[in-house]
């Protein structure tokens, strides 16, 4: 039996139904709809939200909203990032306009289908990514890291744990997901220090979010590195989510 997959990711709420039919009026399929659902789920939807409705007052919501319809804004936000949004210049032009094909035509929204080649035509006018780097190559210091755990200690561990496991101090508290470790990194594998920094900044602690200095905040994720085995370098953790943007996660070299 064939399968209607348009009408199978409405049923499951991945795409309402009435927005399935811009993609099946412009040819498209549920192929670049899966893989942006996959690829939000990864990159974007910890600061958007699974349903495109922001975490936080400080992040933009993406549900019904016009400005999704600007494709050459989405893919220079994207690419090089913009204000408290870090870059994915890893993306590749097909990941981005399936991103892009997810966002324009859910919750709400009906802008019609991305297609690989008017995300690369629009990224040929913007700068070249700029160059990569991992969490092993020295990106944080020692100095830092030593105060990151006394500001830690001060406003993190009652919640996630002197141990970074995400095992609170009071024991009637609910767990809270690890911010250290090995689990940790697994959890963040692939994702960058600035989607990192972005979210630890704007929701974190949840009883009084963004109380802490943006230096504070860099030093949290400099602890959190050396608590999970990654070496110190010469150069601090910048407090800049467009520039830790740049580093990403990944399991142990």
């Amino acid at each position: 039996m064939k399968v209607n997959w348009r009408m199978l990711l409405a049923a499951l709420g991945l795409v309402a139904a009435s927005e399935t039919s811009v993609l099946a009026q412009e040819g498209g399929g549920a192929g670049p709809m899966e893989q942006g659902s996959r690829l939000y789920a990864q990159n974007c939807a910890i600061c958007h939200g699974d349903d495109g409705r922001a975490v936080s007052p400080d992040f933009p919501s993406l549900a019904e909203s016009e400005s999704v319809e600007d494709l050459s804004l989405i893919v220079a936000n994207v690419h090089q990032g913009v204000a408290i949004m870090p870059p994915f210049p890893w993306l590749s032009d097909e990941e981005i306009a399936a991103i892009a094909s997810y966002v324009r035509n859910s919750w709400g929204n009906a802008y019609g289908q991305v297609k690989a080649e008017d995300v690369a035509a629009i990224r040929a006018d913007l700068e070249p990514a700029s160059e990569m780097r991992t969490i092993w190559e020295g990106v944080y210091t020692a100095e830092q890291a030593k105060h990151g755990k006394a500001v830690y200690d001060g406003a993190c561990a009652l919640c996630h744990g002197r141990r970074l496991d995400g095992v609170p101090e009071d024991r009637d508290m609910l767990p809270g997901p690890p911010v250290g470790r090995a689990k940790f990194l697994r959890n963040w594998d692939g994702r960058s220090l600035g989607a990192l920094y972005s979210y630890t900044r704007w929701t974190m602690p949840k009883s009084n979010p963004g109380f802490l200095s943006e230096e504070d905040y860099a030093s949290l994720l400099a602890y959190m590195l050396e608590v999970s085995g990654v070496p110190a370098g010469d150069s601090p953790l910048p407090a800049d989510p467009l520039e830790t943007g740049l580093i990403r996660i990944t399991p142990k070299q």
